[in-house]
């Protein structure tokens, strides 16, 4: 009987690096002596500047935790240490926090910055933590620093007016964000431009709001504000996930007719996500011809979602020819490419191909993650290979990959596959000891498992549990 998967063997993964071709680094002996005379002097400059710098990292550390120790950090103040941090130290420890997107922090580095005797505000340091907190969904704090901003004297010009747009488009209150917008129109040296409309329609499209797109598009049309490459890289890609193919491809003929807007990468692997997402591979096949034909060079994320699209269609062949080329030009594989063809693998019932594929990206240190433990477990629950969990459990007990509810409904529905009750019934207290919490789609999954195989009582008590707990919700949400 012929295999169930024509993708060709995993010779096809990424090479490893030629142990020839690695560089011997030579480790001086502490005997070496130096060879300027003055270089002592200089090195000692060089670590006591190093001292200094630890020493302000460290206080910055201690004034932080200020609930905790109080009484020391009064003393400090006392003294004045507090106000004569290094500059370096506290932009540093500012610029780590705003990049982690660990807002609470970061705004008590702000607050530490401003006491300091060198301090001097600075509207571009505002503008960086206003945007920071649009991303963490923190508009009244965006709002609050522009006023700051504002007393300070700060210039607050388009670019500060577009980061507290985006804070209040990013959480949904497109209310306050079309009235900035308005404002931004009458203010002098703060017009929207083109990146403020951007941002605001991509929030729009992401909740699905075409209506308000459209708007958008007409109001910079009578503005005389044309789209760039991203605004309409944005509608493409934001057309093509909701399914709006119409919409998608007209915005995208509307880019080509532009000799000032160039389709990128960008566009070419948003137009192949969609027709490819979709089942649409003929499609897709000739819009990959059309950009290459254009000079626009594929990407790994290009070949990942070609992979992905063949995999998704079971179209094996083409898959391995993906791979091969990969190979041939040194595109390195990346933890989404090992998930794409790890599931592939399963989906195709080849399990051998699948672990090797595992053990392979570990062997590469490529931490696996929760889609990749979740492609196992559906194939393992799909062949019926109940012994295989504890492979999966066991490697999770020695990882540190954060599990969460996803995974764990896929646990129960491979669980309920074959009739593995207790087991799928022990899911829960794992999920309980994990801190995630079972959703509709746990429940489901368990009284569809216990009603396939006659169960009747256990399915009516997990729906009259679920019944409950949405009523629940329901009336949580109406006293909110």
């Amino acid at each position: 009987m012929a295999s169930l998967n024509p993708i060709p063997p995993p010779s096809f993964g990424p090479s490893r690096p030629d142990p020839l071709t690695r560089k011997n680094i030579t480790i001086h002996g502490s005997g070496s002596k130096p060879i300027n005379p003055n270089s002592s002097m200089e090195a000692k400059e060089r670590k006591e500047e190093t001292n200094k710098k630890i020493a302000s990292q460290k206080a910055i550390s201690i004034i932080l935790r200020r609930e905790a120790t109080k009484a020391v950090i009064d003393n400090k103040k006392k003294k004045g240490n507090s106000k004569k941090l290094l500059p370096r130290s506290v932009l540093e420890a500012l610029h780590e926090r705003i990049t982690a997107l660990r807002w609470e922090s970061a705004l008590k580095v702000f607050e530490l910055l401003q006491e300091q005797l060198w301090y001097r505000p600075n509207e571009g340091i505002y503008i960086k933590l206003i945007v920071m907190l649009g991303k963490c969904k923190q508009p009244e704090k965006a709002q609050s620093l522009f006023g700051m901003m504002m007393e300070e004297g700060c210039v607050v010009n388009q670019e500060a007016y577009t980061a507290l747009l985006s804070a209040y488009s990013r959480s949904g209150r497109f209310h306050e964000a079309f009235s900035i917008l308005e404002e931004m129109k009458n203010i002098p040296n703060c017009q929207p431009d083109v990146f403020t409309y951007t941002i605001l329609i991509k929030s729009c499209l992401q909740v699905y709001d075409f209506d308000k797109v459209q708007i958008l598009l007409s109001d910079m049309e009578y503005v005389g504000i044309k789209p760039n490459t991203v605004t309409y890289n944005t509608l493409i890609d934001s057309y093509g996930k909701a399914k709006r193919f119409k919409e998608m491809e007209s915005a995208l003929v509307e880019m080509l007719r532009r000799r000032d807007c160039k389709p990128d990468v960008w566009t070419m692997n948003s137009t192949l996500r969609a027709f490819g997402g979709s089942g649409q591979i003929e499609m897709m096949e000739k819009c990959y011809d059309k950009f290459q034909s254009a000079g626009i060079e594929p990407s790994i994320k290009t070949f990942n979602i070609l992979l992905d699209s063949y995999g998704k269609t079971e179209n094996y062949e083409k898959m391995g020819a993906v791979m091969e080329f990969m190979q041939k030009y040194h595109f390195s594989w990346t933890i989404v490419t090992y998930n794409i063809v790890i599931d592939a693998f399963g989906r195709a019932g080849d399990i051998k191909q699948m672990e090797f594929l595992f053990r392979l990206m570990q062997s590469e240190r490529i931490k696996p993650n929760c889609v990749t433990l979740c492609s196992l477990v559906r194939a393992y629950g799909k062949a019926g290979k109940a012994e295989k969990f504890g492979g999966v459990l066991r490697f999770i007990e020695n990882s540190d990959v954060a599990l969460d509810t996803v995974f764990f409904n896929c646990l129960v529905d491979a669980y309920g596959m074959m009739g593995c009750f207790t087991e799928m019934k022990g899911v829960l207290e794992m999920m309980e000891r994990s801190g995630c919490k079972p959703d509709e789609i746990t429940y489901r999954s368990m009284i569809k498992a216990y009603s396939v195989n006659g169960m009747t009582s256990k399915a009516t008590e997990l729906r009259n549990l679920l019944a409950s707990l949405k009523k629940a919700r329901q009336l949580h949400s109406s006293k909110g």
